[in-house]
């Protein structure tokens, strides 16, 4: 089984709106996101709330997804990662953590990206676009424990540190898993990307 946890807790600050419920096409953010990944091949589905949680939330409702609270949120986003890890089954084998401010993800990159995993001979998988680590990040469950108890000052950074050798780059041809959205700019970037995909899959359908 292979869940994801999306971090959806931050205050956006530096936006000056709650950026996950800003519109993005005939949705929100956060629901494109949330929508991305539950066409992919992910069995589960977790979204990691704090800040502005009640809006966010009902903002998913109807969608078939975990909806987890962090009251911790503003200690950063390495506490959402582990309320995440710890709403998660058992059964779960490895883990993708998705960015809530990331709209450029789509199934296609998430499903090359657990398909890699499943045959690379590594524990962690991360996006690599012009030689730059991205997001998502996928790690195995093995890790869950020692991310429940170290890192408190890096963050996940501190487990791509401690296991360089169990790193596998996936080389990617968008430069989506680099882009997140903290400021005005950012967004209206997002959606003129959205638009020009838009109009090229309206292009490719005429020819």
């Amino acid at each position: 089984m292979i869940c994801a946890i999306v971090l959806a807790a931050g205050r956006s600050r530096r936006m000056g709106v709650q950026k996950l419920l800003l519109p993005f096409g005939s949705k929100t953010v956060i629901t494109h996101i949330v929508d991305q990944l539950a066409a992919s091949s992910v069995d589960e589905v977790y979204v990691v709330v704090g800040c502005h949680g009640k809006r966010v939330s009902r903002e998913l409702s109807g969608r078939s997804v975990s909806i987890v609270n962090n009251s911790n949120y503003k200690s950063g986003m390495l506490s959402s990662v582990r309320c995440g890890l710890g709403a998660m089954p058992k059964q779960c084998h490895a883990v993708l953590v998705a960015l809530g401010d990331q709209p450029s993800v789509t199934t296609k990159l998430i499903d090359q990206m657990l398909q890699t995993f499943a045959s690379a001979e590594k524990q962690i998988l991360v996006p690599l676009y012009q030689g730059k680590r991205g997001h998502p990040i996928m790690f195995s469950a093995a890790y869950r424990k020692e991310i429940l108890t170290h890192y408190d000052s890096v963050g996940l950074r501190g487990l791509l540190y401690a296991h360089k050798d169990d790193i596998f780059e996936l080389p990617v041809t968008t430069s989506g898993v680099l882009s997140d959205m903290d400021y005005p700019e950012d967004y209206q970037r997002e959606l003129a990307l959205l638009e020009k995909n838009t109009r090229d899959k309206l292009t490719t359908k005429d020819k």
